[in-house]
């Protein structure tokens, strides 16, 4: 587990907003990659949301190999298996089942899964968890949920998706237990639509320089 959670951290720490796509082609998913990466976010989440899903983590790990391409929307070990066997190199889940946990612990993929609640948070720390995914941020009360809850489990680190936006992203990074977030407003569907690469490329060097207070 140890070795797991400094892989994934590896990936988290490297940008502070993991962008979450849905792609309706591998070729679309390709050229997303690129753009992404072009603007400095070489870590995305490809969510298991449409049919095309699984095709593109496997044409972005195999043609965009400077992206870490991990898989979303994680809700049973079956797609767990499918996604890694794919080329995803971490798993994204919104919650978390005691058969999707014993899936990521016979795989060498990291899985960042999702928690809500107090004992949720518990539970998560007695699997080892130290990497958690809180969504919906937003709506389950935000970047002050998770300033409360800092003094109570210490050891415990956050990337809050959902509702997260440039709106209050800052609100967010700001707190020392969020490692990252994950946003979609870097991809919108207007532009993927479009192909207008260029502007999401603009929207990922935008987000790259939160970092350093942008």
């Amino acid at each position: 587990m140890a070795q797991k959670t400094k892989h994934l951290l590896h990936i988290l720490t490297a940008q502070p907003v993991i962008p979450v796509v849905a792609v309706d082609s591998a070729a679309e998913g390709v050229e997303l990659a690129r753009a992404l990466a072009a603007g400095g976010l070489k870590a995305i989440e490809v969510t298991l949301r449409t049919p095309a899903a699984l095709d593109a983590i496997r044409a972005i790990s195999s043609e965009v190999p400077e992206t870490a391409c991990g898989a979303g929307t994680i809700l049973e070990p079956k797609q767990f298996d499918r996604a890694a066997k794919a080329g995803a190199k971490f798993i994204v889940s919104p919650g978390a089942t005691v058969e999707l946990l014993d899936a990521a612990r016979s795989s060498d993929v990291p899985l960042l899964p999702g928690s809500a609640t107090a004992s949720e948070l518990m539970a998560m720390l007695e699997e080892g968890y130290e990497v958690l995914k809180f969504f919906p941020a937003e709506q389950i009360g935000g970047a002050a949920f998770l300033r409360s809850i800092a003094p109570v489990f210490p050891a415990l680190r956050f990337c809050p998706t959902g509702g997260v936006s440039m709106n209050n992203v800052r609100d967010y990074l700001a707190l020392p237990n969020v490692i990252c977030v994950g946003g979609s407003w870097v991809a919108p569907k207007a532009a993927v639509a479009a192909g207008d690469w260029a502007e999401i490329t603009r929207l990922a060097r935008e987000a790259v320089a939160l970092r350093d207070g942008g």
